[in-house]
């Protein structure tokens, strides 16, 4: 079994929702995926430990131990050449706030994106209609951003904090 990135998306979409599935449809919906590719994204993270076997639930402490250890090595950063797009990394939410981006000397990393407001250094997303399922969905996105920075889009620093933020949004006393 290989976890394929539309699998991980599909993780962070349930953690959006706060772990109501819905339908196969409903949740593949603004990924852009099929009924039957969700059911075969979300059978893929099963086997890989990141959905529960009982309910279909992100199992949190495999979560939180998978994207600041694993998700480099799984599905690493790719950056590319200069673009617009739309803006990931420290350029995002949750993480901007953290920053001042009007004096931090790293290029902001973006999505690449025709209709995007922001330019910098182009960054693959984890697969290609995050993009638009982050435009549909403010905490998916949100969850795509901590993902880009632990992919390796983002400075010690800014692993830092998004690790600090993962921790804070799963913690173990919350349902799912």
């Amino acid at each position: 079994m290989i976890l394929k990135p539309q699998d991980l998306l599909i993780v962070l979409k349930l953690l959006s929702r706060g772990g109501k599935r819905g339908t196969f449809a409903e949740l593949g919906k603004q990924p852009g995926m099929s009924a039957p590719e969700t059911n075969a994204a979300l059978h893929r993270a099963r086997q890989a430990g990141l959905i529960s076997q009982i309910a279909d639930t992100a199992v949190k402490s495999a979560v939180a131990e998978y994207l600041p250890h694993g998700l480099k090595y799984s599905f690493p950063a790719q950056p590319g050449r200069r673009t617009r797009g739309m803006p990931t990394g420290f350029a995002a939410p949750p993480l901007a706030e953290h920053f001042n981006l009007s004096s931090d000397d790293q290029e902001v990393m973006v999505w690449p994106d025709p209709e995007g407001e922001q330019a910098g250094m182009e960054l693959k997303p984890l697969c290609r209609s995050a993009p638009l399922a982050a435009k549909n969905d403010p905490d998916l996105y949100e969850w795509l951003v901590l993902a880009d920075v632990l992919r390796g889009a983002g400075r010690a620093h800014e692993k830092e904090i998004a690790e600090s933020i993962i921790r804070q949004r799963l913690s173990y006393d919350a349902p799912g």
